[in-house]
Parts: C-alpha cells; sequence; structure tokens
C-alpha cells in the first residue's frame, strides 16, 4: 500500500497485517493489526515518526523509495513493533538522526544496537522545527512503557500518540469508523494499557491541556473525532466499575459447573450482571475486555492434585497482571478428597485490592446447602454493590 494523505505535508505510511493473529507470543488478534508510521514533510526538514515491525519492512522500503530525503527519525517506543525497522531507515538515509528521549534511547542501543552518535535527544515539552510545521514532544511513561512519548504537531493540533489510542485492527479504513473501533480499542486497552490505568489517568490530564483535532495512533486507523477515543479511556481509567461479575470457570466432571449454572442464575435474580467464561474455550482477550468494567470476578475451579485447575490459575494470574478496577472477589469449586484451591488462588492475586467474599467450595457434587451457600454469595455481591452505588 502506497503512502496516504492525512493532512498538507502529512503522510500516513506503515503496514497492514491483514494475518497476524498472535502479538508477543502472547496476546491474540483476532482483526489482525498495522503498524503505522507518520512521514512529516516540512518546508526545510523531513522527518518519519515511528517505522514498522520488521517482518513488514519492506513495505516501508517500497514507500520509502519515493522520498528523496528523511533528516529525523522519531522514536516514540522502543518496543520493536514501532522501532524494529529503524536500523534499514538509518540505512537508506545516512545522515538521518533518531530523535527521542534519553530512556528510550538507552533502549534502542540495547535492543537494535544503534550506533550512540545517529541520536538527537529531546527532553519533555521540548519542539522540533520543520520549517512550517512545529513538533513538541511530550512525555507519557508507561503508556505502556516507561520511556513512551507522543508528538503534537502544533500547527494542524494533530497528535501521533503513538500505542496510546491504539487498536489492533487491521482494516483499508484510513480513519476510523467509531461504530466498529470501540471494541478492538477495549481490547487493545484491556490487554496492553489496564495494568497501568492509574498513570494513564494522569496522561490524560496532561494531554487536556492541548487543542487536539486528530489522533494519530501506531496502531489501528486515525480519529478524526478526539473526544470519542479520549472519552473511552477516561471511562476506562475510572474508579467506579459497573454492576457486573465476571465468572471464568472450569470443570472437570460437572460439579463446578452445577455451581456456576446455579451462581449465575442467583445474580440474576439479584439484579446482578454475569458474565461467563468456560477457560476451555473462552478468548482471553474477551475475559480482558470484561474485566475493564467489572466490580466483583468469581473463579470456578475444580481441585487438581489439591490446587487450582491450570487454567484457573492462568486466569487468576492475568487478572493480577491487568489489575482492573475490581472491588471484590471470591472462588467456588469442588473437591474430592482435599486442598488448597482457595488459598493458592488468592495467593496468585497480590495486585488486587479487593475485599474476599467468602468462597464456596463443596466436596463432589453441591448439595442442598452449598446450593444455600451459592445463594448466600449472590446476595453478599448483589449487597456489595449497591453498597458502592454501582450500575
Amino acid at each position: 500500500m502506497k503512502a496516504r494523505k492525512v493532512s498538507d505535508g502529512v503522510y500516513w505510511m506503515g503496514a497492514i497485517d491483514w494475518d497476524r493473529r498472535l502479538f508477543d507470543a502472547l496476546i491474540s488478534l483476532p482483526d489482525g493489526t498495522s503498524y503505522n508510521a507518520y512521514l512529516i514533510q516540512g518546508t526545510e526538514k523531513t522527518a518519519l515518526l515511528d517505522t514498522v515491525d520488521p517482518s513488514r519492512a519492506e513495505v516501508l522500503r517500497a514507500q520509502l523509495a519515493e522520498i528523496d530525503n528523511i533528516n529525523y527519525v522519531i522514536a516514540q517506543h522502543a518496543e520493536q513493533d514501532h522501532s524494529g525497522s529503524i536500523p534499514m531507515v538509518l540505512e537508506i538515509f545516512p545522515q538521518a538522526q533518531v530523535v527521542t528521549n534519553p530512556k528510550c534511547k538507552t533502549m534502542l542501543i540495547d535492543l537494535l544496537e544503534i550506533a550512540e552518535d545517529r541520536f538527537i535527544t529531546v527532553q519533555d515539552g521540548d519542539i522540533l522545527s520543520l520549517g512550517d510545521k512545529t513538533l513538541k514532544f511530550i512525555y507519557t511513561p508507561w503508556v505502556h512503557w516507561p520511556e513512551t512519548m507522543v508528538t503534537y504537531l502544533e500547527e494542524e493540533q494533530l497528535l501521533f500518540s503513538c500505542d496510546f489510542f491504539g487498536s489492533h485492527l487491521a482494516t483499508s479504513d484510513l480513519y476510523a469508523d467509531e461504530g466498529n473501533i470501540y471494541r478492538s480499542a477495549k481490547r487493545y486497552f484491556a490487554e496492553i494499557m489496564m495494568p497501568f490505568r492509574t498513570v494513564i489517568q494522569k496522561n490524560l490530564e496532561k494531554l487536556n491541556k492541548y487543542d487536539i483535532a486528530m489522533i494519530a495512533p501506531s496502531h489501528g486507523p486515525i480519529y478524526l473525532r478526539p473526544q470519542f477515543i479520549m472519552g473511552a479511556y477516561q471511562d476506562w481509567v475510572s474508579v467506579d466499575p459497573r454492576n457486573l461479575v465476571v465468572l471464568p470457570h472450569v470443570s472437570m466432571h460437572g460439579s463446578t459447573a452445577k455451581m456456576v449454572e446455579h451462581l449465575i442464575g442467583a445474580l440474576v435474580e439479584q439484579g446482578v450482571q454475569v458474565m461467563p467464561f468456560n477457560l476451555v474455550v473462552a478468548d482471553l482477550g474477551e475475559l480482558a475486555m470484561a474485566l475493564v468494567d467489572a466490580a466483583t470476578v468469581v473463579i470456578g475451579t475444580p481441585t487438581v492434585l489439591v490446587g487450582p485447575h491450570p487454567l484457573a490459575v492462568y486466569a487468576a494470574f492475568l487478572a493480577n497482571a491487568l489489575r482492573p478496577k475490581l472491588k471484590f472477589a471470591s472462588i467456588i469449586g469442588s473437591y474430592g478428597w482435599g486442598g488448597k484451591a482457595v488459598e493458592t488462588l488468592a495467593g496468585l492475586m497480590p495486585n488486587l485490592k479487593v475485599k474476599i467474599l467468602d468462597p464456596v467450595i463443596c466436596k463432589g457434587v453441591p448439595k442442598t446447602a452449598d446450593y444455600q451457600a451459592l445463594d448466600n454469595l449472590a446476595a453478599s455481591i448483589a449487597t456489595k454493590h449497591q453498597e458502592h452505588n454501582l450500575v
């Protein structure tokens, strides 16, 4: 795909990765992704902002063949899906210099072995003139790495946001369709940004000082209405979850499954929304998305060799790593002859500042008393949600 005009002197470059289905050998990509770079041509200088994943370097090379000169390569983030093709660009344009912050410079030297004399370092708030275009660099640490910054094109009020406000979405649309982009953007936030939501809130406040007419992220389409995605982020990082229970579960011989079905019904009767996820078949990205809004997580697990099922362990690990705005947690499940599933799962979630509600663990198939205990758990969850005015 050739370069595409965004505004006068500003062009989208990069590659759409239609077929990629796994990122970092970890994150599923049901809709593919894109690696966005941007060419900014001033009257005096030209800058390339970010590059592409090395797997798509030849696409960028073909686009750069149409460019006479690049003076600066701006590196907003050291992760290789953005920075990995910088060495290639520097070979093509041997006079170009890499513009980045000191922390990112160190990381790029470590990751890509770029020579130190190829760098120009900038501080928070520094500007770079391209002649009739002025770039301002704004530090936005932990969105989602410690060295990340964004770039503001003052004359166009255009924010190049790197991973901030991104989405893993392969599309031929240059600009975001708000009806289609929301889920992809939320999934991206859930899987990548949610662990840093406290500092993201501070970075949002920092960006609110700027008049922003357009947001151009490094993954996914460009936002012509910045308030759409900035408002969504503000909601996702807010301190108030919804009246929602997320229920990841796994069952080996049906006993835990019976408990899960009963608890779902009991919660619905109490006016609590429930999103169950059978961990045998669940899309973990969907689970992460649900955790963005949830007030409570209940993990359902059988006991395996005195501990929780490995899939339940992974669900607890995921929740702990993502640090959603949960307020409560509990555990339900069945055992055959003994175990420590509750203690193990609770110990796997130290990052979650939650109150643990009384678990319901039964021996064998659930009996009348066990179902009553599940009813009590549902009532307790509903009461806790009402006390916090969750809707």
